[in-house]
């Protein structure tokens, strides 16, 4: 297996990843990465063929170590369903995918359609930050409604799942670390009292249902409820965001705009340069796979992104077509670790990016946007434009 170095943290990588994720492609379904120490997945088929194998999964094989400072963030991980594998992973997605049903999601089409409208009446006149007046407050919005949680409370949910996902960034630092547990201690103690009091008072709201499911014998603990919650959050939100972000850029930058069907357009800006670049998984019994023999306990590194500009699945992979048609992008995953948010995240896409450029026809940029060092997310820092 090729052996090739790159710094997830070098401003040029940050900027443009996928030309190193050609290089990798070039060595073969599986290159090892050096400065992760592992191999990774590099084409579309190897991504979605590991995704999708149950010899592999999210719970390494044993526990790693956890720095003291560390315990109040990993308490919270320790039930969520993104790190957990069957049979306690079916038992969580179930009782969420019963409260998060199709029908509630499709019922904040309207709300995300009308806070879209709100929030573009609401831009200034000169330059601003796409991100900070759109891009950001609508999802985490739109969070907030779905789970019954006061609508003010949205910067500070914003606040911590910013915080929060830290964790996950290759740049992260002692810093980023403290504002972590800080954030996770902060949400964990606002969610218990608001749970607390809604047993009392439900409500059609997701806490609601999944309250509801526990006391119904699904013995769905507080811890577990709450964790859900700052996953759907967190997980949701930091997506939609970036996605958003990344989608006005490359429309603004190609000249393209969103047709009378919206929906494959958002599948190309999902493929062409997605919020979340790589994801790992754990290998749970000696296999050989794509000539490589992985042992028990061994990692290995997906890349999304790298899936999404392989030539042998998308013909022309690094030109942005918004009528391409191929295989689906795994942006979302696949497999049983699928997003569960993901039907409302392609929701408030569809959604809000038509309205925008529909709402805004002369939105141009003014300054040359720049991806924030934020890998293995990938999103901008800004976005500054004109409307």
């Amino acid at each position: 297996m090729q052996h090739l170095s790159q710094s997830p943290t070098d401003p040029d990588f940050v900027q443009n990843p996928y030309p190193f994720y050609a290089r990798l492609r070039a060595a073969g379904p599986l290159a090892f990465w050096s400065d992760y120490a592992m191999p990774m997945a590099t084409t579309h088929g190897a991504v979605n063929t590991l995704l999708r194998d149950r010899r592999f999964g999210r719970e390494p094989i044993t526990p790693l170590p956890i720095p003291d400072h560390l315990r109040p963030f990993y308490a919270i991980e320790a039930h969520s369903m993104l790190e957990l594998e069957p049979p306690r992973h079916t038992r969580l997605r179930s009782l969420v995918l019963r409260a998060f049903t199709a029908r509630r999601v499709a019922a904040l089409g309207p709300e995300i359609g009308c806070l879209s409208h709100d929030l573009i009446d609401a831009f200034p006149s000169g330059p601003f930050d796409l991100l900070a007046a759109y891009a950001r407050p609508l999802p985490v919005i739109i969070i907030a409604r779905l789970l019954g949680v006061p609508e003010g409370m949205a910067p500070d949910l914003l606040r911590w799942s910013n915080d929060m996902v830290g964790m996950y960034q290759a740049s992260r630092t002692r810093a980023d670390e403290d504002a972590a547990v800080a954030a996770t201690e902060d949400f964990v103690s606002f969610l218990r009292e608001y749970i607390a009091a809604r047993r009392g008072t439900p409500r059609d709201d997701l806490i609601s249902q999944l309250i509801a499911a526990e006391e119904d014998g699904e013995k769905l603990s507080t811890d577990e409820l709450i964790t859900t919650c700052i996953l759907l959050l967190n997980a949701g939100h930091e997506a939609t965001v970036h996605t958003l972000g990344n989608g006005v850029k490359t429309l603004l930058e190609t000249g393209h705009r969103p047709g009378p069907d919206p929906a494959p357009l958002i599948e190309e800006i999902l493929r062409f340069d997605p919020p979340l670049h790589m994801f790992t998984r754990h290998c749970y019994e000696d296999v050989t796979l794509f000539d490589h023999p992985f042992r028990r306990g061994d990692q290995v590194g997906l890349l999304l992104a790298s899936a999404g500009r392989d030539g042998a699945a998308y013909p022309d992979p690094d030109l942005f077509m918004p009528t391409r048609t191929g295989p689906a992008n795994l942006a979302f995953g696949a497999g049983i670790h699928f997003c569960v948010g993901a039907p409302l995240a392609r929701l408030e896409l569809q959604t809000a990016i038509p309205i925008l450029f529909e709402r805004c026809p002369d939105l141009r940029l003014t300054t040359a946007p720049r991806y924030a060092d934020i890998y293995h997310f990938h999103g901008l820092a800004r976005l500054d434009v004109t409307a």
